[in-house]
């Protein structure tokens, strides 16, 4: 090659160099290799821009300040901006530093929250105003993500509120909060947190009141002794017209707030419905070896109270291999914690489809009768086990045209009140119901994230957004440290680990140490005998 020759190619080489870095602007891809592709969008998301008739504009408000200083803000621009290149031009991003476009008081009214921190200047604490928040806007509609600093849930946020942008429709859950004995902003304040975080607007009901046609989804908590017939009527009813249906309840009360007595509960008629829809809650405590720890206080051997902590059957840690992988709630299922739970029976009538999409492990057994769920007696705990161990369905799915349970009832009526129940439609259309067999699930008991996660995937399933509830299956989750329950089955993995851990690795670094140092020594006779040479 001439020298003429290697100028041209080091003269072209360059050209190509600084046309790549002109176009690398607008050119972009990310490289994702975890198991579940945890930082790329899913297919819902990529294929948005169908469901688009017009521009969708995501705006990320961020200070210039933290996005220098934190590495997360940069991984959401990634993913806002991996939106707008699937879009086919359907989503347009842009990122602002609300204080440098003199923006702050526009954003603040809009939603976006500000949070101080702490920097170092000149070796003084300077505290700093920070934004990290995301606008979408389609039309005249907006949706406010006021503060995100994390990718947990940010795709389903981000995929959930453009499609009810693009819908004009509202994420509305009714809430019936059944039991006297529990309040909303007591008993359920983690689930009304994950709910009203998820872009629900949550519309209270009270018993016996009547049922909108065109809300997507209802949520019965409880209620077993306290849902009349009027209110059982408003709730079959609305079933019958398509609406879907969360019920979480339990045959067996338990005084959680008191002395721990308990007993079956009486129903009122809510039980005989729920059998006549495919799912039958049985007055019974489900008990298993995968069991949570309980933390209580009992008195001494002298009379002083004391701090214990026990395995507790009454408390279920379910399992993720438990779960139906057949069904998108429990597609990417990783356990639930259940409290006092009762078993579910399934026999679904004509047009209706049934699964389960969670149970017990086959060690759990049943108590159905002389109840007692204190710690302190738990030798009590295992008397029917003989007779009624095996897996225990704990919550089901069932879909299709449901019968109506007051189709061949006359409409009740209350006393000293003139109001009519409207007529139940003539034909039923085609809905949805999950029966979970404990009410408290989702309340203060359940602070586990994968409870209240799996309670907002319910609440997608039965507004027909299955395609959101995989994003959430793609979530990492983190696993427990006392997922092997089976006593067997841990001694022996306990054995294996201490032997590979106490016995074969370290017996594996002295042999190559040994094989090390014969080798070196055989080296040196070596050297020694080629110098005598």
């Amino acid at each position: 090659m001439t020298r003429k020759q290697q100028w041209i190619l080091t003269l072209l080489s360059l050209a190509c160099l600084v046309l790549a870095l002109l176009i690398s602007g607008r050119l972009w891809f990310r490289l994702d290799v975890t198991k579940n592709k945890a930082y790329t969008i899913s297919p819902v998301s990529r294929s948005l821009y169908r469901e688009i008739p017009d521009q969708v504009a995501i705006t990320y408000f961020v200070s210039d300040e933290l996005f220098s200083i934190h590495p997360l803000p940069g991984e959401i621009e990634d993913l806002l901006r991996e939106y707008s290149v699937n879009s086919r031009g359907k989503i347009r991003y842009t990122r602002r530093d609300p204080v440098k476009a003199n923006l702050t008081d526009a954003v603040e009214q809009l939603g976006v929250q500000y949070r101080q921190i702490q920097r170092l200047e000149r070796n003084e604490a300077v505290f700093t105003n920070v934004y990290t928040g995301v606008l979408i806007e389609y039309l005249d509609r907006a949706e406010v993500l006021p503060w995100v600093l994390s990718l947990d849930t940010l795709e389903y946020d981000l995929t959930s509120r453009i499609r009810a942008l693009v819908r004009d429709s509202d994420r509305e859950l009714g809430i019936l909060l059944a039991d006297t004995d529990k309040q909303w902003d007591a008993d359920y304040r983690y689930l009304d947190q994950v709910l009203t975080m998820s872009g629900y607007r949550l519309r209270f009901l009270s018993a016996g009141e009547e049922i909108g046609d065109t809300l997507p989804a209802l949520f019965v908590l409880g209620g077993v002794e306290e849902l009349d017939d009027w209110a059982l009527y408003r709730i079959d009813r609305y079933i019958r017209q398509g609406g879907k249906v969360l019920f979480a309840l339990e045959g067996v009360f338990v005084n959680a707030k008191g002395a721990l007595d308990c007993r079956v509960k009486e129903d009122r008629g809510l039980l005989a419905m729920l059998g006549s829809y495919g799912a039958a809650v049985q007055g019974a405590l489900v008990l298993d070896q995968s069991a949570l720890t309980l933390q209580y206080e009992t008195a001494g051997p002298r009379g002083q109270r004391q701090i214990r902590l026990a395995r507790y059957p009454h408390w279920i840690g379910v399992l993720g291999e438990n779960g139906n992988p057949s069904h998108p709630l429990t597609a990417g299922f990783g356990g639930v914690d259940l409290f006092w739970a009762s078993p579910i029976t399934l026999s679904p009538p004509e047009g209706v489809e049934a699964l389960p999409l969670f149970s017990s492990t086959p060690e759990a057994w049943l108590m159905t009768r002389d109840f007692n769920v204190n710690p302190d007696a738990s030798y009590l705990f295992e008397q029917e086990a003989p007779d009624t161990r095996g897996s225990k369905v704990l919550a089901a799915a069932l879909w299709g045209t449901f019968p109506g349970w007051f189709r061949d009832r006359p409409k009740p009526v209350r006393e000293g009140s003139e109001e009519e129940l409207p007529d139940l439609p003539g034909e039923a259309a085609e809905s949805r119901i999950v029966v979970i067999g404990d009410a408290d699930m989702a309340s203060g008991f359940a602070r586990d994230q994968r409870n209240l996660d799996f309670i907002v995937k319910t609440a997608d399933w039965l507004g027909n957004d299955d395609d959101i509830i995989a994003i959430r299956n793609r979530q990492s989750q983190s696993g427990r440290l006392d997922r092997i329950q089976d006593p067997e089955k841990r001694l022996k993995t306990m054995g294996f680990v201490q032997f590979l851990n106490v016995g074969l690795i370290p017996l594996a670094v002295i042999l190559f140490g040994v094989f090390r140092c014969g080798k070196r020594r055989a080296a040196g006779k070596e050297k020694e005998r080629s110098n005598g040479v």
